[in-house]
């Protein structure tokens, strides 16, 4: 599938690696990239924070354990690599001296010198969106990054930084990285119209809600010990739960798994271009290319979207 307008291509599903934490230890990390891309997928997908939140780490540990595989596997040109700038905790903001920084210090983690899609990761509204605009542009003229993209971003954030690059020659973003999941749809009121609008690709984050919608937690009992149980517990309603149902139902009918429906749903209809989703083992990408296999029919798509239109 083309990115926006640019010359990559992806497989309609991209590899999360935010749990890729342990460079000193990569083993079975590496073996679920091997994996992915044994099964046919090419697009990966980190940033400079991962994973700062686990104990003894600051960040850029993705990144080093993706950059160890694709030097020993020697296969850069094979993978599309996408990352980004501005959520690591020494490296927050949009300021072109930070955007610089984080482009040359990730391209070292990756060992490669070249990012295929690097994205500006969380909007910076004390930086002028022209600045921040001009220092992408200067990473894609010197060679360093193939093609721009936000993540995010606010749709009036969006326009202006279409804007500022329309006016001075600027690289355009070519994709959108939002918060989007049959539990979180805000993505469909406005940034849908303004992917469209700027013809940007979407890849969204948090697909199966943080593992919610795999339907492995139904009940509180179900969240004891398990390290998501803070990202997963607020959907433990009657409404999220409503929707984990909905997702049985068309599982059942099609012999897959809630998660593979979910993923599915995202997809249909054009709504994105690619989801992104992680694992932590190969039989876990099993599911997921399952999900990329797999078209609802739509009265599955109606039935899943009336059943989650509270989080609309």
């Amino acid at each position: 599938m083309p990115v926006g307008t640019s010359e990559l291509s992806v497989y309609p599903l991209g590899l999360g690696t935010n749990t890729f934490n342990r460079p000193d230890a990569p083993g079975e990390f590496h073996t679920v990239l091997d994996g992915f891309v044994e099964r046919g997928g090419n697009f990966i997908d980190t940033a400079d924070m991962y994973s700062y939140w686990v104990p003894g780490n600051t960040g850029g540990e993705s990144e080093s354990v993706i950059g160890q595989w694709v030097a020993s596997r020697r296969n850069r040109d094979d993978v599309v690599i996408a990352t980004k700038v501005s959520g690591k905790p020494d490296m927050l903001g949009l300021a072109p001296a930070t955007v610089t920084r984080g482009a040359e210090d990730s391209l070292r983690r990756l060992q490669t010198d070249y990012i295929d899609l690097y994205y500006a990761h969380y909007q910076d509204d004390e930086t002028p969106i022209v600045e921040s605009a001009a220092a992408f542009d200067a990473l894609v003229t010197a060679g360093k990054v193939r093609a721009v993209a936000l993540s995010n971003f606010s749709p009036q954030a969006i326009d202006e930084w279409f804007r500022v690059s329309r006016e001075n020659g600027f690289a355009l973003p070519v994709a959108l990285q939002p918060r989007y999941s049959l539990v979180a749809r805000g993505y469909e009121t406005e940034l849908l119209a303004s992917a469209k609008r700027h013809e940007m690709s979407v890849f969204p984050y948090q697909v199966l809600a943080g593992g919610f919608l795999t339907g492995k937690y139904r009940t509180e009992a179900d969240l004891e010990g398990r390290a998501r149980a803070g990202a997963v517990e607020g959907y433990l309603t009657p409404e999220g739960l409503g929707v984990v149902s909905a997702l049985d139902k068309v599982a059942a009918e099609h012999g897959t798994d809630a998660a593979s429906v979910a993923l599915a749903w995202a997809s249909a209809d054009g709504k994105i271009t690619a989801p992104l989703a992680a694992a932590t083992s190969t039989e876990q990408l099993d599911q997921l290319f399952a999900a990329a296999a797999l078209t609802l029919a739509p009265e599955e798509v109606a039935a899943l979207d009336e059943a989650s239109v509270t989080f609309v």
